[in-house]
């Protein structure tokens, strides 16, 4: 059964001194498609400003807002109600050889790339051997299923093991890391098998709640590949993608639907920290 979720999300960054002018991009609002039902969403930022929103490439929700008023702190609420989706079945898979056909490389190219975080896992002795074996598989659908049971078993999940500059090959080297990590390195091992991946941005209801209960829950990332329809899987989890997840954005990699990002005039910045809660509503 699908679920009816309410999320509050709670982020922002604090100035060394005083910042005259900011212009912030906010990745925040669940999407409204896949299945997946945005009900209602409201973004709230102080200092105040006028947020304008619109899609980008990728057809994530961008709500975007300008500070021009001197300002030590920047604070984003985002809160949003939405239904998600069961998982459901997977459909069956297509052969080895319709990857390789020249309108699926020209479609889905830019999920084949590499990037600063997913490197090419292929030149890697600690990973080749995989792709070799992912390449080996009957059908790409077996090759997926053998990166994600690898990433999950080489990877433990830690927090402050790793930073958000973090690449798919030291997350792998040193064994640690979390959900971003995780994505990275599984995206790493598909594109480098032939497979087009992308990086799914989100939050996660960290257990099976009953309706009325409220968890601190978490900003959370997944893979979706594509062996002639998109599926998602949830690496960190070692599980499919259900109605626990909530899907925001979908990118190349993490750069393409940070949550929180742009640039300022001033001093120094840091995190203030994210705060995410989720309440399972009835519907």
């Amino acid at each position: 059964m699908s679920w009816r979720l309410e999320v509050n999300h709670h982020t922002g960054l604090r100035y060394s001194s005083a910042v005259n002018v900011s212009f912030n991009e906010v990745r925040m609002t669940p999407a409204d498609s896949n299945g997946q039902i945005l009900i209602a969403h409201e973004l709230k930022v102080d200092p105040a400003a006028r947020v304008y929103s619109y899609r980008d490439y990728w057809g994530t929700t961008v709500e975007a807002f300008d500070v021009h008023e001197e300002h030590t702190k920047l604070e984003v609420v985002a809160h949003s109600i939405v239904d998600t989706p069961s998982a459901g079945d997977r459909p069956e898979g297509l052969p080895w050889d319709y990857l390789t056909d020249l309108n699926v490389l020209e479609t889905w190219c830019e999920f084949l790339r590499l990037s600063d975080y997913v490197d090419d896992a292929s030149a890697d002795p600690l990973r080749a051997g995989i792709v070799d074996e992912m390449r080996s598989k009957t059908t790409p659908r077996e090759a997926i299923e053998l990166a994600l049971a690898e990433v999950h078993n080489r990877i433990r999940y830690a927090t402050g093991t790793t930073s958000v500059l973090t690449t798919a090959g030291e997350a792998w080297e040193a064994g640690f890391g979390v959900c971003q990590d995780y994505t990275h390195a599984t995206l790493a091992l598909l594109r480098a098998a032939g497979i087009p991946a992308r990086y799914v941005s989100g939050y996660l209801y960290p257990s099976e709640g009953e309706i009325g209960d409220t968890v601190t829950g978490e900003s959370h990332a997944w893979v979706e590949a594509w062996d002639g329809s998109w599926w998602a899987a949830d690496p960190t989890n070692g599980s499919a993608v259900g109605e626990r997840h909530t899907a925001v954005g979908r990118g190349r990699d993490y750069v393409d639907v940070s949550p929180l990002k742009g640039i300022y005039s001033g001093g120094f910045s840091e995190d203030l920290g994210v705060e995410v809660t989720l309440t399972r509503l009835p519907r």
